[in-house]
């Protein structure tokens, strides 16, 4: 039997109430697998174990992790009690970089049933590969001098190594896709390091001579992805412009609650980790309403990534199966419950065959 050790960090808020949901649909897929077991272990790691603490992960927190299979995570965050920039980079970031998770994966598409906020969205389907270990995220910088004086300088670091990987991870998720990859650019007003992503994605390209390619600024990326999403396939992005483009995508979808991640590991030697788009959302904690779906899609994401990508599309089926009877959270428009919705795919993954 196939056993899978999967550390789960539920963090902060609603991803104390997701969590939990997306380990019973796991669960329930390997009854159905019969041949793969899932085995989790939690750990508390959160804004609440900061404050208890004074740091958000312990100082041997990346040693107990890196023997799993892989991490799966909630959500960072709680500006009440802990600044941004000191959970995402106590917990979230640091796992990213100490893991060397250097790609990141994001998909975006109609999902049956839901209400996209684009008059006519015409079956969008795209997926976002994002730098996610270097770019204008290198905590390379400083600050000097004090008052009207005071300076903050923030270097953005590109690779070769870096883009390379990026470029050759979309363009072999565009072979079994569509086949055609869009790099995201803004070499028009970014003078060193934008030129130089073009020049590798120009090389990287020719590798792959079966795949259509273009190359568009991100400003005028981030409009074509409300006016015309449907064109695009893959697009492979620096760590800013991916991150800021899968939100965009996330609201096209109709909720950023149903947005699922991956931060993948290339070089096998640290486990990679699994996450939704969305935050904490403090504002709806304890209320039972939080959508479940982008954690549930972030565990299909899982699937595909330990090779059980038949598993992976059953589950997003029915997904979409629940959506397209209406069975959603207020957040997209319906009025059942956080758990009610997982119920409901959990019965649709049971009846539905491979």
């Amino acid at each position: 039997m196939k056993k899978l050790m999967i550390a789960s960090i539920p963090g902060d808020g609603v991803g104390k109430e997701v969590v939990p949901e997306a380990e019973r649909v796991l669960k329930a897929v390997s009854e159905l697998h019969g041949g793969m077991e899932f085995q989790f272990s939690s750990f508390p790691w959160s804004c609440e174990y900061y404050l208890e603490h004074g740091t958000m992960m312990p100082e041997n927190g990346l040693e107990q992790l890196k023997g799993f299979d892989s991490i799966f995570l909630g959500a960072v965050g709680n500006q009440n009690l802990v600044p941004d920039h000191v959970s995402l980079w106590g917990l979230l970031i640091n796992i990213r970089r100490e893991f060397e998770q250097v790609i990141n994966v994001r998909p975006a598409k109609v999902l049956k049933g839901l209400t996209s906020p684009l008059v006519n969205p015409k079956d969008f389907d795209l997926l976002v590969v994002r730098e996610n270990s270097e770019g204008e995220y290198s905590s390379i910088g400083g600050r000097i001098h004090q008052g009207e004086d005071e300076i903050a300088i923030q270097n953005a670091v590109f690779s070769r190594r870096g883009i390379e990987r990026a470029m050759r991870y979309a363009f072999e998720l565009a072979k079994s896709r569509r086949g055609h990859v869009t790099s995201a650019t803004k070499s028009n007003g970014i003078v060193y390091s934008m030129p130089f992503w073009d020049e590798v994605f120009d090389e990287v390209s020719k590798e792959y001579p079966s795949i259509h390619t273009d190359s568009q600024h991100i400003d005028a990326l981030a409009a074509f992805f409300v006016t015309r999403p449907e064109h695009f396939d893959v697009i492979v992005a620096s760590n800013l412009f991916g991150d800021i483009l899968t939100d965009v995508g996330a609201a096209i979808m109709g909720s950023i609650g149903v947005a699922p991640a991956a931060n993948i590991n290339l070089n096998g030697k640290y486990p990679s980790m699994f996450e939704p788009v969305h935050g904490s959302a403090p504002d709806i904690i304890g209320k039972g309403i939080a959508n479940p779906i982008g954690q549930i899609w972030t565990a299909k994401m899982l699937l595909d990534h330990h090779g059980e990508t038949e598993l992976g599309e059953h589950l997003l089926q029915s997904i979409e199966h629940v959506t397209s009877k209406g069975i959603v959270t207020p957040d997209i428009g319906g009025k059942h419950s956080t758990t009610e919705v997982t119920n409901e795919i959990i019965k649709t993954l049971q009846n539905i065959k491979l």
